[in-house]
């Protein structure tokens, strides 16, 4: 369990839900705005933005490696997509501005270590490491050292590389990790979510979640039942305005949607005790041991005096055996549940 902005996470809480503006901005600052009022409206819990230049991430170059093979963006170059897509840095601090103007937690996913720099001096409360940038130990050492939560997608990452990181970020001195499993496709069909790879994240003793690339909320209600404690999901204003995220990203209706129903999946996980409150209330209803005709005090308790019947207030109907034979120990009346008091040998 660990808090960001005080709001505590963990399977204990409701799900801690993130919206990932990501390049939904479409660079027009109001859009961006508009987003963060849009979050606000749909009850999540935090904003995500993405902080970094064409130049922290790759180079300019257009030899073969260079050159983006994903369906969605197939035939740029990383740095074309990148500079195309990339919201400048200035607008770090005005998006974490407008995010505290409205009370919403905001935090962002550095690329390089001025970003994270840049971030710091915005007071983050947490960072948000992608699945891609969790292969670089020196980067992830010096996030970790900023002793502020760590949210990290698994995405490419093998279960000895996603234990690796999490060891660098433990010898860093920080012990706040979450490890959300991601599937590196978008959007993520359902044959290939892989949902059952939470349970085994959840033996590495972090905080797990689900970075989910699905345009339904079946994953993220699945994955709550699995022990996942936090959520995040892209969203956007409307999927036809476009951009390069906008076919694996949720509108405001769905966020909000998405909200409510995995909070519902938390709340139907109740507690491990199979006699729930509600259980043990419905118990009233089960057969118990009654009396069934008026007994006098001294009389001998046979069958013809008690049975098992509804509701559930007397003494369990294992008992029948054990009480017959015994003795009343005072007048009763017909309609009286057994109990112990009722009876000696």
């Amino acid at each position: 369990m660990f808090e960001i902005n005080g709001r505590q996470i963990g399977e204990k809480y409701p799900p801690y839900i993130i919206a990932e503006i990501s390049n939904n901005h479409l660079n027009d600052i109001e859009r961006a705005f508009e987003l963060i009022y849009h979050a606000k409206e749909a009850g999540v819990d935090a904003l995500k933005i993405q902080t970094y230049t064409p130049d922290s991430l790759t180079i300019d170059c257009d030899k073969k490696d260079f050159i983006i093979q994903d369906d969605l963006w197939k035939g740029k170059t990383y740095y074309n997509l990148y500079k195309e897509i990339a919201m400048p840095l200035s607008w770090n601090k005005l998006l974490f501005d407008k995010a505290r103007e409205v009370d919403i937690t905001i935090f962002s996913s550095p690329f390089d270590e001025l970003s994270v720099d840049l971030l710091e001096d915005l007071n983050t409360p947490a960072y948000k490491i992608a699945s891609f940038e969790s292969k670089d130990p020196v980067f992830v050492k010096k996030i970790a050292s900023t002793g502020k939560p760590l949210i990290i997608s698994t995405g490419v990452s093998t279960l000895d590389e996603i234990m690796e990181t999490i060891h660098i970020a433990k010898d860093a001195g920080n012990q706040n990790i979450a490890i959300l499993h991601c599937i590196s496709s978008y959007p993520t069909s359902v044959t290939d979510m892989n949902l059952k790879a939470l349970l085994k994240l959840k033996k590495l003793g972090v905080l797990i979640g689900l970075s989910d690339h699905s345009l339904s909320n079946l994953a993220p209600i699945l994955s709550i039942a699995l022990g996942a404690s936090i959520i995040e999901k892209h969203f956007t204003l409307s999927r036809s305005d476009g951009g390069p995220d906008s076919a694996f990203s949720l509108e405001p209706d769905e966020l909000q949607l998405l909200k409510s129903d995995t909070y519902s999946s938390w709340k139907a996980l109740g507690e491990e005790d199979i006699l729930s409150v509600k259980v043990r209330e419905g118990r009233e209803n089960a057969r118990s041991l009654y009396f069934i005709k008026d007994t006098a005090r001294g009389e001998i308790i046979s069958t013809q005096h008690i049975r098992s019947i509804r509701p559930g207030f007397g003494l369990e109907p294992k008992y029948l055996n054990e009480i017959i034979g015994m003795c009343a120990t005072k007048d009763i009346e017909r309609g009286t549940a057994v109990s112990w008091e009722l009876v000696s040998e």
